[in-house]
């Protein structure tokens, strides 16, 4: 019997207990990820108890609650992590990222962003611009951007990935006869990666979005990466490009000394734009 929980097992209003809220909160950030298993037997309360207890905790915004358990909001999230997780995860991040991105796009331009939850929350914070010809592989952006915006949407062919909502495929268009293949170049390129660093340089995880990625660069003539301080130091499965490949770093925390330098170094420009100055 868990005696510590009488009081939320008799039927009284929920509440969770502020010093258990506190301790959970603070177990859950230190854990990264954590069962509802684990949680029951450390604080002695019922997995029950401790289900309510995460529900709370993600609507209070501290933790976020999954399948059998809750991680951080702070964490780096799994290459097998759901889009609609994905999302959550460093939300105040990427939304000053993505200001601060939207504002090297300039109006009548052709830009280029791929899928991922970094380059959907730059699509919204499109909106004031116009006349823009925009092409992403992301099934998601089309539908976040306005018509007001842009004189023409293009989605790239290819392999359907319903749990990221995105293509995967050749960055190129057919003619309506659909025997010749197009060639598109852009002015501007904008790409969310999973990882940064000095050795790798960006990465991600699918070896064949990578290509993908790594194609949409060589079609532009200026090239924007987008990446929150979580992604500083990583190295994942692929790598899309060297440091030096990109023309803007776009970041909502400055990155490790040595990591800047580099940057730096290979003639990247730096933007830092964080979260706290939305």
């Amino acid at each position: 019997m868990f005696a510590s929980e009488n009081p939320e097992e008799s039927g009284s209003p929920r509440r969770l207990p502020a010093g258990r809220k506190a301790d959970l909160a603070k177990y859950i950030s230190d854990a990264g990820e954590v069962t509802v298993a684990e949680l029951a037997e450390r604080f002695d309360v019922s997995t029950d108890t401790i289900r309510r207890d995460l529900d709370r905790l993600d609507a209070d915004g501290l933790v976020l609650r999954t399948h059998g358990g809750a991680v951080s909001l702070t964490s780096v999230p799994r290459v097998d992590t759901g889009l609609d997780l994905r999302l959550r995860f460093h939300a105040l991040a990427k939304d000053s990222i993505a200001a601060a991105a939207a504002r090297l796009v300039d109006d009548n331009s052709v830009i280029m962003i791929n899928a991922g939850t970094t380059t959907l929350a730059l699509a919204r914070q499109l909106s004031e611009h116009r006349g823009l010809t925009v092409a992403t592989n992301s099934l998601l952006i089309p539908g976040e951007m306005s018509p007001d915006v842009y004189r023409g949407m293009y989605v790239f062919g290819g392999s359907v990935h319903p749990s990221d909502q995105k293509t995967i495929g050749a960055v190129s268009f057919q003619a309506s006869s659909g025997a010749i293949e197009m060639d598109v170049q852009c002015d501007l390129v904008l790409l969310g990666v999973g990882a940064v660093s000095i050795e790798a340089g960006y990465s991600t995880s699918n070896l064949e979005e990578a290509a993908m990625m790594g194609e949409m660069m060589e079609r532009a003539s200026r090239v924007a990466i987008l990446a929150d301080s979580s992604k500083f130091g990583r190295r994942l499965f692929a790598q899309i490009s060297e440091l030096g490949r990109a023309d803007y770093f776009v970041t909502d925390a400055e990155p490790p000394e040595e990591l800047g330098n580099a940057l730096r170094g290979a003639g990247v420009q730096v933007i830092v734009s964080p979260a706290t100055a939305q």
